[in-house]
């Protein structure tokens, strides 16, 4: 006999799980530049200008060695910290670039540079320490705070008449308390382009000295600098015994972004620390792609002034053609590959990175990705081909042309 609709149990209501996470979790921010990503990724006749990539395909020499890597069995786990070679030519090569020595049991191996970070996040901060950041900044370094129970601190880059940002020191100290544990530095910056110059690093580690801080440096940007050999590293004006972390990563230089591969530097007498660290959270990232690391330090020098050179000129063509644009500021950055231009109007950032979206199919990313400081703005990738560039600037031009003539967005810039 079948069951009355009586004798049926109530279904309980469904929970949203999500009330259920830690705070740190829920409180994680929605990437904006993801918001607008999603709106034309999937569009083959949009300039895609809105990630951190360039448009070069990893050069042949690097996927071959993973490839005699893998045929040759370096499919299993190794060590956490990374295949002693790998920190050998990680060595080499900082000696090569900045002339500083190195040793290997100060490298740890990362799933990328994003796991450097979290890595570095994770040793350093307490629930509630503060972490200094100057800002616009790249969300990850937020958020990758948060996860670990950081409080990230906006410090303002000072923005010129011309355009282009500034940091006085005098900024930074202002916003140290008593809990300020770390200061975070990332240099070539991205998204400002702001570069450190190696007096300003000086002082600034002597204030970290003197009042027992830290200093994390992101420098995955060091090699794309304009006019300039390449970009000062804390590690030529620190001892191993310093408050210093430098994280870096092998997607930007060595067009690696999928490989997932990074490395972290870390004080003398920390390497059990991050071998632990390491262990628990990847193990190790895959052998053979270690073996793809050592090419790319060894062999990849001339790949790396390629890309530098590409971008410099894209860099020109973006620059020139934007700042000829009525309400366009768009000035050249020091470094890295991103232009932080000023579009002139009241728009929001989001909505005119849509609108840009749209009617001219150029991605870029809002400004406000980036924290709030970055209002007004939007972020274009110049990492690509000078014909793409061009062909970002003539479809630009068509939208934000059009703008100047009917005074679309024509409010105080």
């Amino acid at each position: 006999m079948a069951a009355s609709v009586a004798d049926t149990p109530a279904q309980a209501a469904p929970v949203d799980l999500n009330a259920v996470l830690s705070d740190r979790i829920r409180g994680i921010g929605t990437s904006q530049i993801g918001l607008v990503a999603d709106r034309g990724r999937d569009d083959p006749e949009v300039v895609k200008l809105w990630i951190g990539e360039g448009d070069l395909p990893t050069p042949p020499f690097i996927v071959e060695a993973a490839h005699r890597a893998m045929l040759a069995g370096h499919t299993r786990y190794t060590t956490s910290l990374g295949l002693p070679a790998l920190r050998e030519a990680l060595g080499a090569y900082h000696a090569r670039h900045w002339g500083v020595e190195i040793p290997p049991d100060r490298f740890a191996v990362t799933a990328g540079g994003m796991n450097a970070i979290m890595q570095a996040a994770q040793v350093l901060l307490e629930p509630g320490d503060e972490i200094i950041i100057p800002s616009p900044a790249w969300p990850n370094l937020r958020e990758a705070v948060r996860i670990a129970g950081g409080v990230p601190v906006a410090v303002p880059y000072r923005r010129l008449p011309d355009g282009r940002f500034t940091l006085p020191l005098a900024d930074i100290e202002a916003a140290l308390t008593p809990r300020t544990r770390v200061i975070m530095i990332n240099s070539p910056s991205n998204p400002t382009g702001w570069t450190m110059p190696l007096s300003e690093m000086t002082a600034l580690r002597d204030l970290a000295r003197a009042r027992g801080l830290w200093i994390l440096s992101d420098e995955v940007y060091a090699h794309f600098t304009y006019g300039n050999r390449i970009a000062p590293s804390f590690l030529q004006i620190c001892e191993p015994d310093d408050r210093l972390i430098v994280t870096n990563t092998f997607s930007k230089n060595w067009a690696m972004t999928g490989w997932r591969a990074g490395w972290v530097i870390f004080p003398r007498g920390l390497a059990p620390t991050f071998a632990k660290l390491g262990q628990y959270s990847t193990t190790s990232i895959s052998t053979f792609v270690q073996h793809a690391c050592i090419a790319a330090l060894n062999e990849g020098d001339g790949f790396i002034r390629t890309m530098v050179d590409r971008c410099a000129e894209a860099r020109a063509i973006l620059v020139d053609g934007l700042s000829r644009l009525p309400g366009v500021t768009a000035a050249p950055p020091d470094g890295a590959f991103y232009l932080m231009a000023r579009m002139g109007g009241d728009e929001p950032s989001l909505d005119l990175a849509l609108r840009l979206l749209r009617e001219a199919k150029v991605g870029v990313a809002p400004g406000t990705a980036f924290g709030p400081e970055g209002e007004g703005l939007v972020r274009i990738c110049f990492a690509i081909s000078p014909d793409l560039a061009r062909e970002a600037v003539a479809r630009l031009s068509g939208v934000l042309g059009r703008d100047g003539r009917t005074g679309r967005g024509s409010g105080p810039a």
